[in-house]
C-alpha cells in the first residue's frame, strides 16, 4: 500500500503518509472519555459515499467493527473529544482523503 494513515488522539489530527513523509495532515473530532476512540492497529475495510446521518458526506469502516473514519454533520465538533469513537472530518477533507486511500490501507491509532 502507498499510503498510511496515522490518527494521533492528544493532537486531535490524523496524518496521511506516502511512505514515511506527512502528505496531509486534517484536524478531526474523537471519541468522549465515555465512549474512547480505540488505540491500535487497523485498517480500512469498506468505503460509503454519502452513508446519511451523521456520518456527513463519506465513512471509511475500520476493521474494528462499528468504527470508522467519517464526516460530519456537526462541522463545530472538530477539534474535540465528542464522538461515540469514531473519528470525525471536516467533510472536504474526508472526501480529499476517500479520494486517495484504498480499501486496505493501515490506520494506526495512537494515543
Amino acid at each position: 500500500m502507498p499510503y498510511r494513515i496515522i490518527v494521533d488522539l492528544s493532537q486531535r489530527k490524523l496524518h496521511l503518509l506516502e511512505g514515511d513523509r506527512v502528505i496531509h495532515s486534517y484536524p478531526i473530532a474523537i471519541g468522549k472519555m465515555l465512549t474512547q476512540s480505540p488505540v491500535g492497529e487497523y485498517s480500512i475495510v469498506n468505503k460509503v459515499p454519502h452513508p446519511g446521518g451523521p456520518f456527513g458526506a463519506f465513512w471509511m469502516g475500520l476493521s474494528r467493527p462499528h468504527y470508522g473514519i467519517h464526516g460530519t454533520n456537526n462541522p463545530a465538533s472538530i477539534g474535540h473529544a465528542v464522538s461515540h469513537g469514531c473519528i470525525r472530518m471536516y467533510n472536504e477533507d474526508v472526501l480529499a482523503l476517500a479520494r486517495l486511500v484504498p480499501i486496505g490501507t493501515r490506520v494506526t491509532i495512537r494515543p
